[in-house]
């Protein structure tokens, strides 16, 4: 006599379903297996592999020896934080700090007094000055912004890291002194109109 217990399975309806149910479970574990998987965001362990020596077959050339890695810079200590990038006024002061430090990275001579004073005989301190009345405006190309700039000396010696455009404060300021670095040594050296 079969057993009692198991006598459901033989229901088609059933056994059907239990089917579908063990199916569907696998599927389930399968795809929540997979989304762990997908899921997990935590970078996995490099273990450090040894060398291996490998005889040289006949016939075959030796493999060349690889060039070390370059060493990664140590970590930083623990609850350190890099130092964010600075920020500056939106005023000539800020300007001049902001142009030096881009005169910094690209070996541009240069000090904050000796732009200040520059800055202030030849506009003011207006980022917006020009002059329409002097030589080069009489040729079609008057000196502009707060280093009275004109536009072939700004194109030919404005400097990467700030805006393709002579208004800009900085811009102004560093292609300004770009040019005078090649010309006079520094815009320290300017003492005059240049």
């Amino acid at each position: 006599m079969p057993d009692a217990r198991l006598s459901f399975l033989r229901l088609p309806s059933l056994r059907k379903g239990a089917a579908l149910a063990a199916t569907v479970g696998v599927i389930a574990v399968g795809f929540s297996a997979g989304v762990a998987v997908a899921d997990d965001s935590a970078p996995a362990p490099v273990a450090a592999v040894a060398p291996i020596d490998l005889p040289v077959l006949p016939g075959l050339p030796a493999l060349p020896e690889l060039p070390a890695l370059p060493g990664l810079p140590a970590p930083a200590p623990e609850g350190f934080l890099p130092a964010p990038p600075p920020v500056y006024e939106n005023n000539l002061d800020g300007w001049i700090r902001q142009s030096l430090d881009v005169m910094r990275v690209h070996g541009i001579p240069g000090s904050y007094e000796g732009i200040h004073r520059n800055i202030m005989r030849e506009s003011g301190g207006n980022p917006q000055a020009i002059n329409l009345s002097d030589s080069n405006a009489a040729k079609g190309t008057p000196s502009k912004g707060l280093l009275q700039v004109i536009d072939p000396t700004f194109n030919a010696y404005h400097v990467d890291g700030t805006a393709f455009d002579i208004w800009d404060p900085v811009a102004n300021i560093t292609a300004a002194c770009n040019y005078a670095a090649h010309r006079y040594g520094s815009m320290d050296n300017v003492n005059g109109a240049y």
